[in-house]
């Protein structure tokens, strides 16, 4: 019933609505009777305003509601308003309570962001002191390796000098020990000759009378020599004559010496060429990894290094693009266990620019299968002439007798197997040329083929049927050149910079960046350019005052190597354009 009254209650039931509003009090009202404007207001209490006929119409209007017959209703309305009223103040007090814990979190995780950021900072500085302690510690160990190398060239220095000076010395003695026995040799020689003379002298008829009784002496006994031989061969050959036996005995012996003679001539022919085809090297062989028996006999130390070293790695020391690796690796793969399992190998063709490491990944690829390799070229075929058929045969005569396997690699292979339609290759080649064909015709289990070609378009149809895979060795990008350049680098520069057992320092400077930037100088190279580079970095080292190789003279020396390319590239196109090696046909 409050709100009959005009009074609010709160969540918790209290009230906290305004009092009730009383109607003022008209003037006139209570007795007083008329005032003047002069007269003055009279005092007034508290309750002077107090109009009491509030009161009543509310009892009034409480009886009237009581009465009522909507007086139950209106009494439950009025208590589900309190409910609603107390449940928007719980909801309020809630939201307050979620807004509060919101915050809470919200504070939280400032808090976590702020310890996440001073952790990385702290990481970042710890970091940076970290490289910072390490550059000085690597600069330090630098310092030490020049102080020691100084004090290492210090002590070599004066060791030299002392070195020089008791050479010096003793030099110095024996030279003086020489002109001494010179001079006492020479004293006694003069003496000897002076005494020599003067018995000449003295004994001179003695002596002529002694030369003249020796010659008579000598002319007689030759003179009976002679007569002697003169009778004692007439009476021989005389008994001789007389005696036919003796003449059938000698005839005979002499029949049988020519005929053993001629019988081992021919023995020692047939057994030289037996030996020259299972154990001697071939003439078209130019380089090969075979033991032979006389190489066995004369370094037995490096021969048995080489039988008790582990098969290498096919790529070790190779660059290649990635695609180009993946491939040679299944090709050294499947040629080793191929081996292991005495299977027929596979003939491959390498086909590309030259020195892109065609030659370089035959030999590896023979180290890491367990093989031996030969190398011969193709250039060498054409000179022989009449004697190239029986060379070739002779070739695979002897890869034929490896217990190992061979792989026989053929450099510059269309000098030589170039088609046989042209009219430029003689008939000495083109004999050679079906020899080659003849031993090739099937696969063998003892020697594998490998054929290198700058122009694999010039081969024959022949040829190519007998090719199983090819491969394109072709000029590296600017990643296989820096790996190039800081290979070529270390090895060449950097270790023999380091060790200090050469004239060959190295200037301070970043050497990674400095290969990189020869790297991307470089394009269009070779692996082999790149090598002849580095060499020509030691060679410059070597020429200068110090030994110390500068920045600037591998700078000098990367633009020599860059304008020598480029001239070769202007003489290739004079000649004609040379098909790349990503154009080459397949056939």
């Amino acid at each position: 019933m409050s709100w009959l009254f005009g009074i609010n209650k709160g969540p918790k039931g209290e009230g906290t609505g305004s009092p009730l509003s009383l109607p003022p009090v008209q003037p006139g009202a209570e007795g007083g009777g008329d005032r003047g404007a002069g007269d003055r207001p009279a005092p007034k209490d508290k309750w002077s305003n107090f109009d009491p006929t509030g009161l009543e119409r509310a009892a009034k209007a409480a009886r009237e509601l009581e009465h009522s017959r909507h007086a139950k209703e209106a009494l439950n309305l009025a208590q589900m308003q309190e409910q609603t009223l107390q449940l928007e103040q719980q909801s309020k007090l809630k939201e307050y309570e979620a807004a509060v814990e919101q915050l809470k979190s919200e504070q939280i995780r400032v808090q976590a962001e702020e310890r996440r950021k001073t952790l990385s900072e702290e990481t970042r500085q710890h970091q940076a002191r970290a490289q910072y302690q390490d550059k000085l510690a690597r600069q330090r160990y630098e310092d030490q390796l020049k102080q020691q190398q100084l004090l290492n060239e210090e002590n070599l220095r004066k060791q030299e000098e002392s070195v020089q000076k008791q050479e010096a010395m003793r030099r110095a003695t024996v030279e003086r020990e020489m002109e001494l026995r010179h001079k006492n040799e020479m004293l006694r020689v003069e003496a000897e000759a002076r005494a020599r003379a003067r018995a000449d002298r003295e004994n001179a008829d003695i002596i002529r009378e002694q030369i003249r009784l020796k010659a008579a002496e000598h002319r007689q006994t030759i003179l009976e020599s002679i007569r002697t031989a003169g009778t004692l061969f007439g009476e021989g050959f005389r008994a001789f004559v007389t005696d036919w036996d003796k003449v059938t005995a000698t005839v005979a012996g002499l029949t049988l010496l020519a005929v053993g003679v001629y019988s081992a001539k021919n023995a020692t022919a047939v057994a030289g060429r037996y030996i020259e085809a299972r154990l001697g090297k071939p003439s078209l062989v130019r380089e090969t990894s075979r033991i032979s028996v006389l190489e066995a006999l004369r370094h037995p130390v490096q021969v048995s290094r080489r039988l008790l070293s582990r098969p290498q790695d096919a790529l070790e020391g190779v660059v290649l693009s990635p695609s180009l690796e993946a491939r040679v690796r299944d090709i050294a793969i499947a040629t080793r266990n191929t081996k292991r399992n005495k299977s027929l190998y596979r003939n491959i063709l390498m086909y590309g620019p030259p020195g892109t490491g065609k030659t370089l990944f035959a030999k590896k690829l023979a180290l890491h299968s367990g093989m031996d390799y030969a190398i011969m070229t193709g250039g060498d075929v054409a000179p022989m002439g009449r004697e190239g058929v029986t060379a070739m045969h002779k070739v695979f005569d002897w890869a034929s007798t490896s217990r190992r396997g061979l792989l026989l690699f053929v450099d510059e292979a269309d000098a030589f197997l170039r088609k046989r339609a042209t009219e430029k290759i003689s008939e000495d080649l083109r004999a050679t040329l079906n020899a080659f064909l003849h031993r090739t015709g099937q696969h063998s289990s003892k020697f594998m083929l490998v054929l290198a070609s700058n122009q694999p378009e010039q081969f024959d149809w022949a040829i190519n049927d007998r090719i199983d895979e090819m491969v394109c060795f072709d000029l590296p990008r600017q990643e296989e050149r820096e790996r190039l350049v800081r290979m070529y680098f270390d090895k060449y520069v950097l270790k023999p910079a380091t060790e200090g057992k050469q004239r060959l320092k190295l200037a301070q400077f970043d050497y990674g960046k400095k290969c990189s930037e020869v790297a991307q100088l470089a394009e269009g190279m070779s692996g082999r350019e790149i090598a002849q580079l580095a060499v020509a970095w030691q060679a410059m080292a070597y020429a200068s005052e110090d030994g110390v190789l500068t920045e600037a003279m591998m700078d000098a020396r990367v633009q020599d190597a860059v304008q020598q390319h480029q001239q070769k590239m202007q003489w290739l196109k004079v000649e004609g354009p040379r098909p790349e090696a990503s154009e080459l046909p397949l056939h």
